[in-house]
């Protein structure tokens, strides 16, 4: 009998799954359950479009609009509304079911959205799916005051694109005062901001929003510090959650995101889990943790649906890796950036010419790093840190000078 695949969320895991399936097993069925209309697209693709340099077919992870059908691949455009193990069938949202031999859940993050009075006001938006992005582009002229909520990863790209849009933004960090304190050390953090506001961009460092208000200028967004801001447009970027409320009642066991296994298998028997919302094996750790991440998910899906399928395939472990580009300057972080207890640590800071490098080094190996202004080492850092490995004696020289990466990687892949 043809086994029953479904696989739900439209998102990197959940299409690279698909396929994957469909490679795997030429006479089973693949349901793809997307939760937003349209044919299935790259979230982080979303801010080039709101810059112009793409339309919304450019965000579609697969450009053929009858990709999904040449392959025997259905498209349901639908929610999950509950896991049911016992009975091996997944309840739509809209009415009816889907039963499945092998689950794979791939429903990713929703933005978390903060408790301030006003957030439901006209002008107050989530920038996250594409129906988003049609409420917001409209607003979007020169000139037009817009004021981010939130300073992280997703606020940053966003904000680029944005000031390519002509807008005047304001970027409210919260309570930390700091600009991607996720990724970033305060000396990287301090210098993005720098830059920011070097490019017309208003920072502002102190308090945490505590209400929007509609008034005769537009929106004002008070801070708990006293400061206030006044806005055309509002955009919370305050954060994300994993989506997993519809599996209430399941068994599936949930902490961060979904626990899964090495073979991203869930505590349930025939389900998987996959990309954002799946709490996977970190590389350099070996702790579970989400790494909401596309190269991740993209593997996360891969992964499972070779596992789903019956081939036996052992995730390697993903290393938190995030690129940014905040107007033109570039920054990365990789894997245990914070450093270890116990670890070493060398630093370079060119406060001048924006460029900073961080290495944190734990047992004789490279384990993580931070870096501004600096491209030609990004391939490089990431190669020492996944490979795990040991520097011998380029250890020492890095700490003496860590512009000799280049040459400690190629010695240390030779053996020398």
């Amino acid at each position: 009998m043809a086994r029953r695949y479904v696989v739900v969320g439209g998102g990197p895991a959940g299409v690279v799954a698909a396929e994957t399936l469909r490679r795997q097993d030429a006479t089973g069925s693949v349901t793809l359950v997307c939760g937003e209309p349209g044919p299935p697209y790259a979230r982080m693709a979303i801010p080039y479009a709101m810059s112009g340099k793409i339309d919304e077919a450019g965000t579609w992870l697969r450009k053929e609009w009858d990709h999904y059908e040449a392959l025997g691949i259905q498209l349901l455009h639908d929610r999950v509304a509950k896991v049911d193990p016992d009975a091996r069938r997944v309840v739509l949202a809209g009415g009816g079911e889907l039963p499945y031999d092998a689950l794979l859940i791939a429903t990713g993050s929703s933005p978390a959205r903060p408790r301030i009075p006003g957030l439901d006001l006209p002008g107050v938006q989530s920038c996250w799916t594409l129906e988003d992005l049609r409420r917001i582009d409209p607003m979007l002229r020169p000139g037009r005051r817009v004021l981010l909520l939130g300073a992280g990863f997703v606020s940053c790209i966003i904000l680029q694109s944005l000031v390519q849009r002509g807008a005047k933004v304001t970027v409210s960090c919260g309570s930390s005062g700091r600009m991607v304190r996720s990724m970033m050390d305060e000396t990287a953090g301090g210098m993005i901001m720098r830059w920011c506001r070097a490019k017309g961009v208003e920072v502002l460092t102190a308090g945490r929003p505590t209400a929007i208000e509609r008034r005769e200028a537009g929106l004002r967004v008070t801070l708990d510090s006293g400061q206030s801001a006044e806005a055309d447009l509002v955009i919370v970027g305050t954060g994300v959650r994993t989506n997993t409320a519809f599996l209430q009642g399941s068994g599936i066991a949930v902490e961060d995101g979904i626990v899964v296994d090495r073979y991203l298998r869930t505590s349930v028997d025939s389900i998987w889990a996959a990309g954002d919302v799946a709490q996977g094996f970190n590389c350099c750790t070996g702790l579970r943790e989400v790494h909401a991440i596309q190269p991740t998910a993209v593997e996360h899906g891969r992964v499972a649906a070779l596992n789903m399928s019956g081939t036996p395939t052992e995730f390697g472990g993903s290393l938190s890796m995030n690129t940014l580009e905040t107007l033109g300057l570039i920054s990365c972080s990789f894997g245990q950036w914070m450093g270890r207890q116990g670890g070493e640590q060398v630093r370079v800071v060119d406060q001048e010419h924006f460029r900073y490098l961080r290495l944190e080094f734990f047992d004789g190996r490279l384990v993580g790093a931070n870096t501004v202004g600096m491209t030609n080492e990004i391939g490089i850092i990431r190669g020492l840190i996944q490979t795990r490995v040991r520097l011998g004696g380029w250890l020492d020289r890095l700490k003496r000078d860590p512009s000799r990466l280049a040459e400690a990687y190629v010695a240390c892949a030779q053996g020398v």
